[in-house]
């Protein structure tokens, strides 16, 4: 009585079938019952995509929840028991097993386990035991998320959710379209979008060759298309190898390949922030508006370590370092925002890693890489990014910290193919020549920089 108590649906829903069965017959009961069932087949026929965000979850949730005996009766009291987290009742001597009070499906890949923690227990208990649990439920990954006092919840993934390449949205033609405080990235392993804003924010990219990185640097820069023709954006390239953003310098506003030429033009980026903050601060404001006059100054640093360790003397990256660092900590308010992508993502390599407000670890080669992009324990809290397969399939998968948690969400970068940069140069084309775009960087240079 006490559990049926606590799921009255078991007992309403038969009893209101079988009063309905007694007030109007078999016949219109049975006639009602095929209504609903053939309703149900044309909406799932006529309208999948609806189905799939309302119906399908719900039934996957009631599955998961009741017709499996993974989350309920013996067989989950006996994982908790195997993992530590049950206890004794210190009168009644009785075992204490966590409860699951609510499944939520988010697709055939992803679900959520609301469980209700034992008094004594903490968000770490579960935390250290994700990974055994991973293993006892027959899941790819556990994650651990405190959502009120005494819950949590489980961010269980079963399989893969990203099974295909994800193709981004056209690129626009209209600035109005475009918001740059919510950029479209990809999607998330919920089955969700996956959003940033680049106004007001760095970003840092890293992951091993052939990760993906590339797609989560293209993406935002093509939705910046009408922004740069219009004059309300500029794009200042900073490509080392002088072969992964090449095919953008002719809207660049500056562009630049090689070592040299690419300190130059941070160097250049600073000069123009902090002439922005002179003009802004002469008219007493803080903060810029978007317009031709403080467009969103964008600085694409394609592989930060050739600039700030690699590529010269330890007098020049030293200097790069700094300005960099003026850059992150100053340019914000002032429509200057930084896109970095690394490989190597350590202090030795990016000194000013903490300084990027938005942060993506893709697939690596190091699981301590994760806790160095991410924060500390994401990893442990399951952003498992070194355990993502090395295979062209797995390109632009990779793991976001979820925003107002401290949980690792994993996420897929949408592939922006060699016909959207085409047609992303179409749009931007730069009229603006009076602007002084360019599309080297040279060395003159302010030597007080």
């Amino acid at each position: 009585m006490k559990w049926v108590g606590r799921h009255p649906g078991f007992a309403l829903v038969p009893g209101a079938a079988l009063a309905g069965v007694i007030a109007a017959g078999p016949v219109t009961a049975g006639s009602v019952a095929a209504g609903i069932a053939a309703g149900a087949v044309t909406w799932y026929r006529g309208h999948p995509r609806s189905w799939d965000s309302v119906v399908a979850p719900r039934m996957r949730s009631a599955h998961r929840r009741w017709l499996t005996k993974t989350y309920r009766g013996k067989h989950w009291a006996k994982i908790m028991t195997m993992l530590d987290l049950t206890k004794l009742d210190p009168d009644t001597k009785e075992k204490l097993v966590p409860r699951v009070r609510r499944i939520v499906s988010h697709s055939p890949s992803t679900e959520t386990i609301y469980v209700d923690m034992l008094m004594g227990q903490t968000p770490g208990t579960w935390t250290d035991a994700a990974e055994a649990l991973g293993h006892a439920l027959r899941v790819q990954r556990v994650a651990v998320e405190e959502t009120e006092p005494l819950r949590v919840a489980l961010r269980v993934q079963r399989t893969e959710p990203f099974q295909q390449m994800i193709i981004p949205p056209e690129v626009p033609t209209s600035s109005d379209v475009v918001d740059v405080s919510d950029l479209y990235l990809g999607e998330t392993e919920y089955g969700t979008e996956w959003r940033a804003p680049l106004r007001g924010q760095h970003w840092f990219i890293s992951g091993a060759t052939g990760s993906g990185k590339g797609s989560i640097v293209w993406g935002p820069i093509t939705q910046l298309a009408p922004l740069i023709r219009d004059g309300l954006a500029r794009l200042w390239l900073v490509d080392p190898k002088g072969t992964e953003l090449k095919a953008a310098a002719p809207v660049a506003y500056r562009y630049a390949a090689g070592d040299e030429q690419s300190r130059l033009l941070i160097a250049e980026f600073w000069d123009a922030i902090e002439k922005r903050k002179s003009i802004l601060a002469d008219q007493g404001l803080r903060t810029a508006t978007l317009s031709r006059e403080t467009p969103l100054d964008v600085l694409v640093i394609d592989e930060m370590a050739a600039v700030l360790a690699y590529g010269g003397e330890p007098r020049e990256l030293r200097a790069t370092q700094r300005i960099l660092g003026l850059i992150l900590t100053q340019a914000r308010a002032l429509n200057g925002s930084v896109i970095g992508a690394v490989q190597e993502p350590t202090k030795e390599v990016v000194p000013l890693r903490d300084l990027f407000t938005q942060r993506v670890i893709l697939r690596t080669t190091s699981s301590a890489h994760v806790d160095m992009v991410l924060g500390e324990d994401m990893r442990l809290r399951g952003g498992l990014a070194d355990q993502i397969p090395n295979l062209p399939d797995t390109a632009g998968i990779g793991f976001v910290v979820r925003e107002r948690s401290r949980t690792p969400l994993r996420v897929r970068a949408a592939y922006t193919s060699d016909g959207d940069i085409a047609e992303f140069v179409k749009v931007a084309g730069w009229p603006h020549t009076e602007l002084g775009a360019t599309t080297t960087i040279t060395e003159e240079v302010s030597e007080d920089v």
